[in-house]
């Protein structure tokens, strides 16, 4: 029987940037901007509190995503706890391209395994990122959500996830404009073939983005270069393209978060206050670290 441990636990999982530019589905990075959250086991029945980002949109029983994601862990794990209580502090924005899914997926596959008394021996690491991609899709954004740093990732069999250095001078700033785009809507956009000279070229350019940000960053405006995905979305986001062709036009290395809309731009310390000052109207600018970390307990 499974056996549940007393009192709340908590966990924090960071925001995250799919793709980068060029890397489509299998390069992601953890960024320093936190959704913190508690649960607990309790006699019998769901309680989800919601305060921050998605709090009147999100809902508030059993289809909540965290939820459904910590009813596939306990499953995994040996069984369900007879009530729950859940309460969410949601700081990442929630369809503007950071993550915010998988890091509410990540953060119910960690709780409910904390929950349980010896729940790391029943589900180790790579079970559990295993099934918090398998619960996205892709995994991409849950990588770095659980892994923290620069994770390159994809399937075969099954999921892996490799994680990969990034220079301590890189810094991000990201900007986010008001309105959401839903993953759907841009990947229903793409077409089902592309050029074999632009697959070729992304891949290029792929792995020149591996090196620059491992240390080369000088290389990082020619590494983010994409052939693949946004100029085939710029209709569904077309302000946030514009502003990555300014800031590319003025050799910044700048790409859409995953499906966007948001545009991440790389820097270093002496720069983002300078970049951040290009956020357009009505947008909102975030000076960021990498966040080594990935999903942290406690």
């Amino acid at each position: 029987m499974t056996r549940f441990v007393a009192g709340p636990v908590r966990v924090s999982v960071p925001a995250t940037s799919a793709n980068l530019g060029p890397g489509f589905d299998s390069l992601g990075l953890a960024l320093t901007m936190r959704d913190e959250l508690e649960a607990e086991v309790t006699g019998s029945g769901l309680l989800v509190e919601v305060t921050g980002s998605g709090a009147d949109d999100v809902p508030l029983d059993e289809s909540h995503l965290v939820v459904r994601s910590m009813r596939a862990a306990f499953e995994e794990i040996g069984g369900q706890p007879p009530g729950l209580r859940l309460t969410c502090t949601n700081v990442i924005p929630h369809a503007r391209g950071l993550g915010s899914s998988s890091a509410a997926i990540v953060a119910g596959v960690v709780l409910a395994r904390a929950l349980v008394a010896g729940g790391t021996l029943l589900m180790d690491d790579a079970a559990a990122f295993a099934l918090a991609a398998r619960i996205e899709g892709h995994p991409d954004n849950v990588a770095p959500a659980f892994h923290g740093g620069f994770v390159i990732s994809g399937r075969e069999d099954d999921f892996y996830a490799v994680c990969s250095p990034v220079d301590p001078r890189i810094e991000v700033v990201v900007f986010v404009p008001p309105t959401p785009v839903s993953t759907e809507v841009a990947r229903g956009l793409l077409p089902t073939d592309v050029p074999h000279a632009d697959a070729a070229a992304d891949a290029g350019r792929t792995a020149l983005l591996v090196a620059a940000l491992a240390g080369q960053p000088e290389q990082l405006w020619r590494g983010t270069r994409d052939y693949l995905h946004q100029d085939y979305r710029r209709p569904a986001m077309p302000e946030s393209l514009t502003l990555v062709d300014a800031l590319r036009g003025a050799g910044i290395a700048a790409t859409v978060s995953g499906a966007g809309p948001t545009v991440l731009a790389f820097t270093d310390a002496s720069r983002a206050a300078a970049l951040a000052a290009r956020c357009p109207a009505g947008w909102i600018a975030h000076h960021l670290h990498v966040d080594r970390e990935g999903a942290r307990l406690g």
